[in-house]
């Protein structure tokens, strides 16, 4: 009777934990964007008044006593153990984020490639299939097509706005559909609406990285998207100073009814065989991602650089704007230089996706772009090397304009034949666009063009 009244009240005090999540997704309702990017999740600061999010630049958290401490360690109530699995200062970034994506709750992690393994590690085992889109940033793919792949789980590359080729690499182990809502570096756009039918028809998990996109220009969830990945280190930070990564839970997902993912829906023995979707519902993904991946992979990211993301996100929406302003316009620009072979930007009449892009991302496409120049590689090359305000490394999303030669950095790792099926060419050359005054930036543009003919 004792063990009984006992389990009894942990599933109690469970069922109260998890409430905390929809009540977090409602609360933010009556909010907007640029109120919920300065605000949400920080609460007032009791100790010192605090303005500015405090930063808990701590290891680990005192308990109040014995029992305490047990019951946060047997997932019984909310609280902090170790930096490593939750902080608060971690905390407010994580409700932050999911507050702009319009999710029941977040992780954190150090990176946006911590993120995507976070997330993929929590939901599948050995044997179990992804379909990718073949056009993902490099990093990503070579973790789904190469790393996970020792591990046995598999994954088919496909171009994912071919609807009926993403259904004939549908198998029975297939578990997850993942995309990027504009693909980096190729600029495609990924078709939300089309791929999510696709998912709920088949009981497919759908997981979508929305870095590039920012939910200033587009919210995956509104489409159909179940999880929604950012490299926070891009935009959202904006200012190049810290790595940082999360994960976004729609809430959505039906673990119950699709009985695909076993570490969600049945008794894991790390935690006194406890089944997470039982206890905590529509939490159950992330209440398992934080108990064993970050306690166990330790991607943990750092009170101080969420103070660092934290900062940036405040700032968000109007420089997303800006950002986005000076993209169309040189966009334009290019398109209109005959030492430009092409152009490629959602937001340009003369890109396959625009239709679909302005239909998705009325407030516009991104601050990305790819351009091939004439002359090729070697071109292209005298063209990075003579930019004076474009920073030539490996990153997108700064306020300050960046730019990188794909082929021969970031997707190099690449066979010839898999650079073809990302669309990336020796004269590809990726901008991400800044906010600096835009007759700067062209005047800067301008320069190297015509220091790369000679």
């Amino acid at each position: 009777m004792r063990l009984l009244k006992e389990k009894m009240k942990k599933s109690k005090q469970r069922s109260s934990f998890k409430s905390k999540f929809m009540k977090k997704n409602n609360k933010y309702k009556k909010f907007n964007l640029s109120t919920l990017s300065i605000h949400a999740g920080q609460k007032k600061d009791k100790n010192y008044n605090s303005r500015a999010v405090p930063i808990y630049q701590t290891t680990s958290h005192l308990f109040e006593n014995h029992d305490e401490a047990a019951s946060i360690f047997n997932l019984d109530i909310d609280g902090h153990i170790y930096s490593r699995i939750s902080n608060p200062t971690v905390s407010v970034l994580e409700e932050r984020i999911a507050a702009l994506e319009k999710g029941i709750g977040a992780i954190c992690v150090s990176s946006g490639q911590a993120a995507l393994h976070l997330a993929l590690a929590t939901l599948l085992n050995k044997g179990d299939h992804i379909i990718s889109s073949d056009r993902i940033y490099g990093g990503s793919r070579n973790l789904l097509g190469l790393t996970l792949k020792r591990f046995g789980i598999n994954t088919s590359f496909v171009d994912l706005r071919n609807l009926s080729l993403v259904k004939k690499n549908i198998k029975n182990n297939t578990k997850i559909i993942f995309g990027e809502t504009i693909g980096n570096p190729g600029l495609e756009v990924l078709n939300m609406e089309e791929v999510s039918k696709i998912c709920k028809k088949n009981n497919i998990l759908f997981m979508v990285d929305n870095t590039i996109a920012t939910p200033v220009l587009f919210n995956p969830i509104d489409y159909g998207a179940d999880i929604v990945l950012h490299s926070v280190t891009k935009f959202m930070g904006g200012h190049g100073v810290t790595l940082g990564g999360a994960i976004v839970d729609s809430g959505n997902f039906d673990w119950a009814t699709t009985k695909k993912f076993k570490n969600i829906t049945e008794s894991y023995s790390g935690y006194d065989n406890i089944n997470y979707f039982e206890e905590f519902g529509p939490a159950a993904f992330l209440m398992r991602a934080r108990s064993e991946g970050l306690r166990d992979f330790g991607a943990a990211l750092s009170p101080q650089s969420a103070f660092y993301l934290l900062m940036g996100l405040e700032t968000l929406e109007p420089r997303m704007m800006k950002h986005v302003s000076n993209c169309e316009y040189i966009a334009a620009y290019l398109s209109g230089r005959e030492d430009v072979n092409w152009v490629s930007y959602p937001g340009l009449k003369s890109h396959k996706d625009f239709q679909l892009a302005s239909k998705l991302m009325p407030k516009g496409a991104g601050a990305i772009l790819s351009f091939g120049i004439k002359g090729g590689k070697k071109n292209a090359i005298k063209f990075i090397n003579n930019l004076k305000l474009f920073s030539h490394l490996a990153n997108i999303g700064d306020a300050k304009s960046l730019v990188i030669h794909p082929a021969s950095t970031t997707h190099a790792q690449l066979s010839k034949k898999d650079l073809q099926k990302s669309g990336i060419t020796d004269d590809l050359i990726r901008l991400s666009i800044g906010i600096e005054d835009l007759d700067d930036l062209i005047e800067d543009i301008n320069h190297a063009l015509e220091k790369a003919k000679k």
